[in-house]
């Protein structure tokens, strides 16, 4: 449970060897948060991050959790819960961006994608809420993408996977509200991570660990959804009220 201050106190990360998750642990063990569990797969790089937030003082565990396979996910993160009591925050940074000519190319990679970035994070997301109800508090933050709100047609099949997992965001957020769990959605838009190493940086811009701050301070403002950088709310505001000629010309350019 929250400190007397709000601090976050326990963190419980999908995905956990992402940039911005590593980011985000850190921001909060700076703070005071004690317990990090790590949830991945071995290829994820966990063991780096758990190696850089030991020496902080926190006490740092890894799970093997994988998107796809949801007829794991209830055991999965019912031990984490289980183990651990008491949840604080369950950040979901899992996915991947892939490539539009790669999916376009091969129609299963592309609904692997798909699996990955959307339908395996609803089935997690669900049993992870069900957790959080019965403890009667605590926060699930997603992390979606500008490229969700509207599709280009560069990264339709990635966009598409955010927009499914943006508007299963906003619908879990409403069917919680009540219940003491808070659901936070994070769209940022193009972030200087390892998944983004050897592209073009599009503009507007950011780093992991300005994704992580905006995290935290939308945590404790109780935000619904934080852009990142900020200035993209009311830009996308716009964009999507153009005409969609307009839009792929504008889009063409971006």
């Amino acid at each position: 449970m929250r400190d007397a201050l709000g601090e976050v106190q326990s963190v419980l990360v999908l995905g956990g060897g992402s940039d911005i998750g590593r980011a985000l642990c850190r921001r909060l063990v700076e703070g005071r948060c004690g317990t990090v569990v790590l949830a991945g797969r071995p290829e994820d790089d966990m063991e780096s991050v758990a190696a850089e937030l030991r020496p902080m003082g926190a006490r740092v565990e890894l799970r093997h959790w994988d998107a796809t396979d949801v007829a794991s996910h209830r055991k999965v993160i019912g031990e984490v819960f289980e183990q651990f009591d008491d949840i604080d925050l369950v950040f979901a940074p899992a996915g991947i961006l892939g490539d539009q000519a790669a999916f376009e190319a091969d129609p299963e990679f592309a609904a692997a994608a798909i699996d990955i970035n959307f339908a395996g994070l609803v089935s997690a997301a669900l049993v992870v809420a069900d957790h959080l109800q019965r403890q009667g508090h605590g926060a699930l933050v997603f992390m979606s993408s500008v490229a969700g709100v509207r599709a280009r047609k560069d990264n339709f099949v990635y966009g598409s996977s955010k927009a499914g997992l943006d508007a299963f965001a906003q619908g879990l957020g409403d069917r919680l509200v009540g219940t003491g769990v808070r659901v936070m959605v994070v769209r940022p838009g193009f972030v200087r991570t390892k998944m983004t190493e050897g592209m073009d940086a599009a503009p507007f811009s950011t780093t992991a660990e300005a994704v992580a701050e905006r995290i935290v301070g939308g945590l404790a403002k109780g935000s619904e959804v934080v852009w990142a950088p900020p200035l993209l709310g009311p830009l996308f505001l716009v964009m999507g009220l153009l005409p969609r000629r307009l839009w792929r010309r504008v889009s063409d350019r971006a």
